[in-house]
């Protein structure tokens, strides 16, 4: 049965703090570039920040990303937290990213956070994850599919490296990417019919 004691529910509101940090803010900031949830697509995500800002600062906020959902998690397995409350705090930092609490609760899509919290959850998921996202990626070059696929493919490869009860926290996870995913997904099918 799962049980949260008191310094778990720490670990889990750390990493939504952490998770809260919108590295496409802070790296269009610095870089003096326009606020990524005013233009483009108005998601403060890499993809966004490639269209206003470049490669460079699109490569500093992926990474910025996906580090923090590897703090919140690796330093919650440096202090020998459960592998089942484990999966908890990676949730908590992705929902940082999407509901950030420093920028008003609009955060990103959750992609390379996720990302970051899987590849130190377990790592062979989080290899799977960014494996299945390069190839459709190469193959389509549209992010938002690449980012649709590998997430629909996530429960599957869940299944085989976690065990059950981690299963919850990592299907909610999925859940949201597809739901935060959806304008892509209908754009994208609207595309086919024309």
């Amino acid at each position: 049965m799962l049980e949260f004691i008191f310094p778990d529910i720490i670990f889990i509101v750390l990493a939504y703090l952490l998770g809260s940090i919108e590295s496409a803010i802070i790296v269009c900031r610095v870089m003096g570039l326009p606020d990524p949830r005013e233009k483009g697509s108005h998601n403060p995500g890499a993809t966004n920040v490639m269209r206003i800002g470049g490669k460079s600062a699109a490569a500093a906020t992926f990474l910025g990303d996906v580090l923090k959902g590897v703090i919140a998690v690796a330093v919650a397995v440096y202090f020998g937290v459960d592998k089942i409350i484990l999966s908890w705090v990676a949730l908590a930092a992705f929902l940082g990213h999407l509901y950030p609490v420093f920028f008003h609760f609009r955060g990103g899509k959750g992609v390379a956070t996720a990302l970051g919290v899987l590849l130190v959850l377990s790592w062979p998921l989080g290899l799977m994850m960014l494996g299945t996202w390069l190839v459709v990626l190469a193959i389509f070059r549209i992010s938002g599919l690449a980012a649709i696929v590998a997430t629909l493919l996530l429960p599957l490869y869940g299944y085989y490296w976690l065990e059950a009860l981690q299963l919850i926290p990592v299907g909610i996870m999925t859940a949201l990417l597809l739901w935060r995913h959806r304008r892509n997904a209908q754009d994208l099918f609207a595309k086919r019919r024309h």
